[in-house]
């Protein structure tokens, strides 16, 4: 189910979630921007075409952390487009391969900022990343809550996803997959520790924890290809949620995913 109010001009759009590559389109009527660009350039311009539109809207790349699935394709977009990139010290530090960057501003995790219309508020995330961060935006009263790479829920992870109507969490594994499966232990133990990535069922808890009347998407994302299947994922999820009131996305890793507008 999908839901398209009347008059809205504030949504995401998955490009590409997993551990090929990780990008989500966030726009208002004025301001676009990417969360991560863990593609190459050419695909990033490629998918953002295919949703029809192009680099060229961008006002920023936020990067919420420095691994490649992440960050691959920032530093030839902000080059390219003259797109301001958005990271903290630490993992701007971090990050290999960006080449020159023109223009960068820092953020810390705990203080908010603004980049014309969004208004972006990041907070620290449990991940074995140099200072990784979870995100939300708001836009006249409508609130979108990014969260991947999560080695563990926290309370404060919790309290500012809470109110969300827009959420995009991980999903990474199925337990059961991941510990039959063809990874080699020391790989399984880093995923399933506090610095590594939740399970569908670490996924349904969470949403279940903060759910509420508004919160009308869900976005699944950071799938496994390995370790988890979509339809086992939204299986999950859909035990805790109401498909009346709330639609419940999967992204994948290999074309965008619906416009989703609030």
């Amino acid at each position: 189910m999908q839901k398209t109010p009347k008059n809205s001009s504030f949504c995401l759009c998955p490009l590409a979630s997993g551990s090929k590559g990780n990008a989500v389109f966030v726009s208002t009527a004025d301001t676009a921007v990417l969360v991560d660009a863990g593609l190459s350039g050419i695909e990033i311009q490629r998918r953002m075409a295919a949703i029809g539109r192009t680099p060229d809207d961008l006002k920023a790349i936020i990067i919420t952390h420095e691994h490649t699935d992440h960050v691959k394709g920032a530093g030839v977009l902000s080059r390219r487009f003259n797109i301001p990139l958005y990271a903290t010290a630490d993992t701007f530090k971090a990050c290999k391969g960006l080449g020159k960057i023109d223009q960068i501003n820092f953020f810390d995790c705990g203080f908010a900022f603004d980049i014309g219309s969004l208004a972006v508020n990041p907070f620290s995330i449990s991940h074995d990343a140099c200072d990784p961060a979870g995100l939300t935006l708001e836009h006249q009263g409508k609130k979108i809550g990014i969260a991947t790479d999560l080695g563990v829920v926290t309370n404060l992870v919790r309290t500012h996803l809470s109110r969300a109507n827009a959420l995009y969490i991980e999903a990474n594994h199925d337990p059961d997959m991941l510990m039959t499966g063809p990874y080699p232990w020391h790989l399984k133990q880093r995923i399933q520790s506090r610095t590594g990535h939740i399970s569908n069922q670490d996924a349904r808890d969470l949403v279940a924890q903060i759910r509420h009347k508004d919160l009308d998407h869900v976005v699944l994302a950071h799938l496994s290809e390995e370790n988890n299947c979509p339809e086992k994922a939204a299986t999950e999820m859909s035990k805790n949620l109401d498909p009346l009131s709330t639609a419940l996305h999967v992204a994948g890793p290999d074309q965008p995913g619906e416009m989703i507008w609030l």
